[in-house]
């Protein structure tokens, strides 16, 4: 299934279990905001609360605060994007452009039994604020599409099938979350992270030494399956910061790419059942991960998921331009508005 554009949801798909807030969330009512203002600065242009607010709406009351950061850096990430394109006049938008899309999203309302000032209402869209971000969304299509040639798409689907085929694996993870900004505690939760994984490895030796010397291979191997998994739960339900650690640190099953943000999927694809990985850092802290589980994908053909290979290159290059901008930008971050809170009963 191809995935919505994101300017319908005006929001990022928060990732891992840990922090979850799907765009297919039926929306929670958010907390009063205070007046709009701007949530952040990207080369002067304002990032508008609103939208931030709008995106939070979609995000369980008590995951607002951890998800706020990462709808902002979204939003600012969006903007680059944005101030970027424009300066290529090849990828020009009119409004001719725009009335085309927005009489496509009306049409699709119109099937669902909506239309677009019911929708404009859900979302806490004006429709010129609906207009402007059809008008990137159509930019940066057009730049996407400009680069995403047949070569690189086909590339990209040869070297990493598993993206497409529905390969699917479960794992557990211990999370650590020091302040990501500071290199020193992020390396002393990592030294502690490699301090636990000495830990269970220790234990799963002292664990298989007791078996019987004439254990056959099969025997010790399931029986080193069993000792790992117990003695990362038991840390995971004892050490970890993550929700998950109710269920000793089992997140479930998971694609290469949609649920887990990529430093996560990418290090638990590259290993094998009941093998640890190496410290991981995401942007949600640094983590500890266990395999538990592969289930193989279909025998899929590049012509048959054409515009997912498309979908996925696309994201790449949004995640390549940014990383070249960000460091040249100049980014303000500004606090975050003040909850009204209701008078007092007289």
């Amino acid at each position: 299934m191809r995935r919505m554009p994101r300017w319908w949801w005006s929001a990022p798909v928060l990732v891992l279990s840990c922090l979850s807030a799907s765009a297919q969330t039926p929306a929670v009512p958010a907390a009063p905001a205070a007046a709009p203002g701007a949530a952040a600065r990207v080369n002067g242009q304002p990032v508008p609360e609103k939208a931030v607010q709008r995106a939070l709406e979609r995000v369980p009351p008590d995951k607002r605060d951890a998800a706020r950061r990462e709808i902002v850096e979204y939003l600012i990430d969006t903007a680059l994007l944005d101030q970027y394109v424009l300066q290529l006049p090849q990828y020009a938008v009119g409004p001719k452009d725009v009335d085309a899309k927005e009489e496509e999203v009306k049409g699709e309302l119109k099937k669902g039994g909506s239309d677009l000032p019911k929708m404009l209402l859900q979302m806490n869209l004006t429709e010129p604020e609906l207009r402007e971000q059809i008008a990137a969304d159509l930019r940066w299509s057009k730049f996407c599409t400009d680069l995403a040639k047949e070569d690189r798409l086909k590339q990209l689907f040869d070297a990493e099938k598993e993206l497409f085929d529905g390969t699917a694996v479960r794992a557990r993870h211990i999370l650590l979350t020091p302040a990501m900004d500071d290199p020193k505690a992020v390396e002393a939760a990592a030294a502690q992270l490699r301090d636990l994984k000495k830990q269970i490895e220790a234990e799963v030796e002292a664990g298989l030494a007791k078996l019987p010397k004439d254990a056959d291979n099969l025997a010790r191997e399931k029986e080193r399956r069993r000792l790992l998994d117990d003695a990362f739960s038991a840390r995971a339900k004892e050490k970890s910061q993550c929700p998950s650690k109710e269920q000793g640190g089992d997140v479930g099953y998971f694609q290469r790419a949609g649920k887990m943000v990529e430093p996560f999927a990418k290090a638990a694809f590259a290993l094998k059942p009941y093998q640890m990985s190496d410290v991981v850092r995401t942007q949600f802290g640094v983590h500890l991960i266990l395999l538990t589980e592969r289930k193989a994908g279909l025998d899929v053909k590049y012509e048959e998921i054409k515009d997912d290979v498309k979908d996925e290159f696309c994201d790449r290059l949004r995640e390549q331009v940014v990383a070249k901008l960000k460091p040249r930008a100049k980014i303000e971050i500004l606090p975050a508005p003040k909850a009204e809170t209701a008078p007092a009963p007289k």
